[in-house]
């Protein structure tokens, strides 16, 4: 007998995203998958596993720390890289902030989340990562709509959205220089809602804050957000105990919750169905900069 969520397409998406990450295995010298701990890398690691077994995941995860993660998906990370058998590399934007290559934004709505893009290009430089995997999809935004599979990007880490190669009949071109790389993008044809169907029809694990329960927040720009030392408040802003879940991980400083009774995956996928607002539009500060603010980031090295 079938899963409930074992739709047909899913099988599509899973077998397109598996071949995507043997053909970059294949190759590429150095590859590498960025994981946050967040629903989509934890998807794009569940691939990659199924991709090689019964063998290891043959290439490193790559983890982007702001310092200002939320401490369960931080446990969540921790756990599954052990659990997998793949080797976890850091690169820390603390470690930039003490060496002077970036400088710590202030006031109450500050945030690291800007600063990731200097050392995830460090951390691909330091690593001579040739290749890095992403979870982006489509439906996210409307720059990463722009990308393709194989995103190039130049000596200084930079992405072009008017200089994109061509992908007919899923044929991707690799070529880069000595210093360039490719993002790639194995979850380009997901959507939010496949995302929770594949994790419901494959029973994978997720952190906790996915799934709604108490937590003390305060509303701030029509979002509720964690009640965290790391958010200073501003006047008027008073925490109180809300039943909250998180649709999308990020830095905690720019990502809020959204109210909600889903508790588990039929729920968060029955909520996900109807909604009408993507989830980094409805809970990512960062995503409202300006109109093209995703795009200038990506532009300068940026996820």
């Amino acid at each position: 007998m079938l899963a409930p969520y074992e739709l047909s397409h899913l099988r599509v998406l899973e077998a397109e995203a598996i071949h995507i990450i043997r053909e970059v295995a294949a190759e590429f010298a150095r590859p590498a998958l960025l994981f946050s701990g967040g629903k989509d890398s934890i998807v794009m690691l569940h691939l990659a596993v199924k991709a090689f077994a019964p063998a290891r995941v043959p290439f490193p995860a790559m983890h982007v720390d702001t310092g200002h993660n939320f401490p369960e998906v931080l446990a969540f990370r921790d756990r599954i890289v052990a659990e997998v058998g793949v080797r976890l590399v850091v690169a820390s934007v603390e470690d930039d902030l003490a060496a002077g290559r970036v400088v710590e934004e202030t006031g109450p709505r500050a945030s690291r989340n800007r600063l990731q893009t200097v050392t995830l290009l460090r951390g691909i430089e330091q690593e001579r990562y040739d290749a890095v995997f992403g979870g982006a999809r489509r439906d996210e935004e409307k720059a990463r709509a722009k990308e393709r599979v194989f995103s190039f990007r130049d000596e200084f880490g930079q992405w072009d959205p008017k200089n994109q190669r061509p992908e007919l009949w899923s044929l991707y071109n690799g070529r880069h220089r000595q210093g360039e790389h490719i993002r790639v993008f194995p979850l380009s044809n997901w959507t939010e809602l496949d995302i929770w169907q594949y994790i419901a029809d494959e029973q994978i694990a997720l952190p906790s804050i996915y799934f709604a329960h108490p937590r003390p927040v305060f509303s701030r720009d029509g979002m509720w957000m964690d009640d965290s030392a790391l958010i200073p408040r501003l006047p008027g802003e008073q925490v109180e105990e809300r039943v909250v879940r998180f649709r999308t991980v990020g830095d905690v400083t720019c990502t809020g919750a959204v109210e909600s009774t889903a508790s588990n995956l039929d729920e968060v996928i029955a909520e996900v169905a109807a909604t009408r607002l993507t989830e980094r539009g409805a809970t990512r500060a960062d995503d409202r900069i300006s109109e093209a603010g995703m795009e200038d980031r990506k532009k300068e090295g940026y996820f």
